[in-house]
């Protein structure tokens, strides 16, 4: 089963891939899809384009996406709302399972506490899919990290 794990932003939006085969993962991609801020619609394009260009190109079961949390700046926390309304709309469209997990329960599932800070998700990151040298942005390990917190929770089922 291939997941592809997602946080959202407006201006760039962290991604990763792993497989679960037999009970272990294997790390396949991750990086970061840079929004050019070019107004709002134009922006939500750029996304679904992104993402849809990543289930393209890997073709995965599932969709594991971070929550948006409270935010204190509501202008931002509007764009990321409308930011991961259109990541769920691409997996939907490509018939993805979506799963969807607080920032805190990805924390505690990966790094074992739920306030971790990124440097130690990071760290988990990499022991978990066996990765030490991998250099990524904090905003790709943190999608690394949603990924591997949906292949634990093993409730992600293959879409027929």
């Amino acid at each position: 089963m291939t997941i592809l794990g997602i946080d959202p932003g407006t201006s760039r939006i962290g991604y990763g891939v792993i497989k679960k085969e037999r009970g272990s993962l294997k790390f396949l991609d991750a990086g970061i899809l840079k929004i050019k801020n070019s107004g709002k619609e134009h922006s939500l394009a750029q996304i679904k384009n992104g993402v849809d260009s990543l289930i393209k190109k890997w073709r995965p079961d599932a969709l594991a996406v971070e929550k948006l949390y409270f935010s204190k700046n509501q202008k931002t926390a509007i764009g990321v709302a409308q930011a991961r309304g259109v990541i769920i709309l691409a997996g939907l469209e490509a018939g993805m399972e979506i799963r969807e997990y607080s920032p805190n329960e990805i924390k505690s599932g990966v790094a074992g506490y739920g306030f971790a800070d990124k440097k130690a998700v990071a760290k988990m990151v990499n022991l978990i899919l066996r990765t030490p040298r991998l250099k990524i942005i904090d905003d790709a390990s943190d999608a690394l990290a949603i990924a591997i917190f949906a292949a634990q929770k093993e409730r992600i089922s293959p879409t027929p």
